[in-house]
């Protein structure tokens, strides 16, 4: 209930809830250095250096105040109100749960001088809340093991557990947060410090952008609510909105980014005009206007509420008026002071309407010419019998060669096929007008049915799984990479949603005697080579899906009682950003230097 599953993602919402405790102690002014250790065990250390937790009675209890907060829900300051006048946490749960689903857990408080601590035991007290000594130093240290009875996997990944205390860092300025995975011996710390704070967050998301002026930025505390706001255009052509309410990722939006897009609408819309860029009763549309915009949006609320257990979206309709004129009086102020960066964006936007009005005519053509319509599947589709989506997958293939042994392996009750020709079109470097144009961008569209962009319809999805299958080579990791940023950036709710997938087909068919085995990856031949000699094996190295015959191809790839296939998801939707804007954008020296840097870490290598 409290941590969403008791998946991967579930055990590290269990580091969030530790680490969130310590975030409230930085932004009451207490606390501003943070540790969070990985040790070789997979249990995890929390310290800060706050006021730490206290261990005095309390008498509606008759129990130290420390053995409440560790183990009884709605005990904490963030729940009474009273001890932070704002914080992250909706229930005030956070480290009692965390308790309650580990194996082993103890606590030591710094705090009047001494050092109090207590053990427990998958939530239960195992010993008495007692002064361990003395000490100079204030904070709390929490170390935890999850609990194997009910977390299947308790190894925790270290980029996932960086990628939010960078966030934290961000969002905090003056925050320094140090992480430590004692697993690794190399690059095994990270530490991350801010003081531009979420100036610093937009820089950091734009890193990989040619950015088109400097980043403007707004604060101001008004009616018991802290607005911040940072942005900068880029030259791309796709929108960031990242938006945080007292440090908790809103991903659904809310009040704060209705506010800060009606002001941003408005402001460019006056000045557009102003500069005669606009015809007699033109306007500038929200798309266009927030084409190659980056932005971090962060409020502080002393209540905040949230839509849902999972508090995606801002629910404060007040905080939508207050956004809107702290950013409208900013930005505007701004432009008054700026009015070549002006120039700059408000062109960008005039040229993003003028590329729209292009799209939407390509989109009536291919409409009129029903190259979306259903009816018109595109030829090239070898398409499943089945009419139930939850059944149905469709893999899209690289070539012809494979697309043709794809069609006669594959079961035509449920799988359909839909073979690529050539590479598709970076969708990284063209506006929607030029998409439209790629005939397979076109017939990917038409088959998977459900639209792209704004036009976008979960509901109308032919396939309950879109699996990519292209050769395991330089060539195929290209077009697989296409693809992902394809469906990533038009198509992103698929990717939410976990209809995205891979095909993993074998890398080796290895022949002994009158029986063949096929290998996955180097570790499991150099095994079996291992334990079976180098003598009397045939060993094929496949380089291309056209290698394998229609039989092999449906054992080994397509066969669900036997394929292997990776669903993608998006695990860390920053790094997410700046990998595909590194990878496939303009930009041509970070894209070197990530090769250069990662160049000794290629196992499989065609020139």
């Amino acid at each position: 209930m409290y941590i969403g599953n008791t998946d991967v993602a579930g055990l590290h919402h269990l580091v969030n809830e530790v680490v969130d405790n310590c975030i409230d102690e930085a932004l009451a002014g207490f606390c501003n250095r943070i540790e969070v250790t990985v040790h070789k065990d997979n249990s995890v250390t929390v310290l800060d250096n706050g006021r730490g937790i206290p261990a005095d009675i309390m008498p509606k209890f008759n129990k130290s105040a420390l053995e409440i907060v560790m183990t009884v829900l709605h005990a904490g300051g963030k729940f009474e109100n009273k001890a932070y006048t704002v914080s992250g946490g909706l229930h005030g749960v956070g480290v009692s749960v965390v308790n309650a689903l580990s194996k082993f857990l103890d606590v030591e408080s710094y705090r009047n001088g001494k050092i109090y601590g207590q053990k427990y035991e998958r939530g239960v007290p195992v010993s008495e809340v007692m002064t361990l000594g003395e000490t100079n130093n204030t904070g709390t240290k929490v170390h935890f093991v999850p609990d194997t009875e009910i977390f299947k996997d308790i190894n925790f990944n270290f980029a996932t557990i960086t990628s939010r205390l960078r966030e934290s860092a961000f969002l905090n300025k003056g925050l320094k947060i140090i992480a430590v995975d004692e697993r690794i011996e190399t690059d095994n710390i990270k530490e991350f410090c801010y003081e531009g704070g979420i100036k610093d967050f937009v820089k950091y998301l734009n890193e990989n952008k040619k950015v088109l002026h400097n980043v403007i930025y707004a604060e101001k505390f008004k009616d018991e609510i802290v607005v911040e706001v940072a942005l900068q255009y880029n030259d791309g052509y796709s929108e960031n909105i990242i938006s945080f309410a007292n440090n908790i990722h809103t991903v659904d939006g809310g009040s704060h980014e209705a506010g800060f897009k009606t002001a941003l609408n408005r402001v460019i819309n006056k000045y557009a005009k102003e500069t005669k860029l606009l015809k007699e009763g033109e306007n500038l549309d929200g798309e266009d206007i927030r084409e190659g915009l980056t932005v971090v949006i962060s409020i502080k609320i002393k209540n905040p509420e949230f839509e849902g257990q999972t508090k995606t979206r801002l629910g404060n309709t007040n905080v939508r008026g207050i956004t809107d004129k702290v950013v409208y009086d900013y930005i505007e102020d701004y432009f008054e002071k700026h009015p070549n960066d002006t120039k700059i964006i408000v062109t960008k936007a005039a040229n993003a309407m003028k590329a729209r009005d292009a799209a939407r005519k390509a989109r009536e053509l291919v409409r009129r010419k029903g190259i979306f319509d259903r009816a018109s599947l595109p030829g090239k589709l070898a398409d499943c019998a089945s009419n139930d989506v939850e059944k149905c997958e469709v893999y899209i293939v690289e070539g012809d060669s494979a697309g043709g042994s794809a069609k006669l392996a594959r079961n035509k009750e449920f799988q359909a096929i839909l073979p690529l020709k050539g590479k598709i079109l970076n969708v990284e470097k063209a506006r929607l007008d030029k998409i439209l144009e790629n005939n397979e961008i076109v017939a990917m569209i038409t088959a998977i049915g459900t639209g792209i962009s704004e036009d976008f319809n979960i509901s109308k999805l032919r396939y309950n799984k879109i699996i990519s299958m292209t050769d395991a080579d330089v060539d195929g990791s290209h077009i697989r990479t296409l693809m992902l940023t394809f469906f990533y950036r038009y198509m992103k709710p698929l990717v939410e949603q976990g209809h995205i997938f891979i095909a993993l087909p074998p890398l080796y068919r290895v022949k002994k005697g009158k029986t063949e085995q096929y290998f996955y990856d180097d570790a499991e031949l150099k095994k079996f080579l291992d334990e079976n000699g180098n003598v009397g094996i045939t060993l094929q190295r496949y380089k291309g899906l056209g290698e394998m015959n229609p039989e092999q191809l449906w054992s080994t790839t397509m066969n669900m009682n036997n394929r292997k296939i990776v669903k993608v998801t998006i695990g860390d939707a920053v790094e997410a950003d700046r990998i595909f804007t590194l990878l496939m954008g303009e930009e041509v020296e970070p894209r070197r230097d990530f090769i250069q840097k990662h160049a000794l870490e290629v196992v499989n290598l065609d020139i």
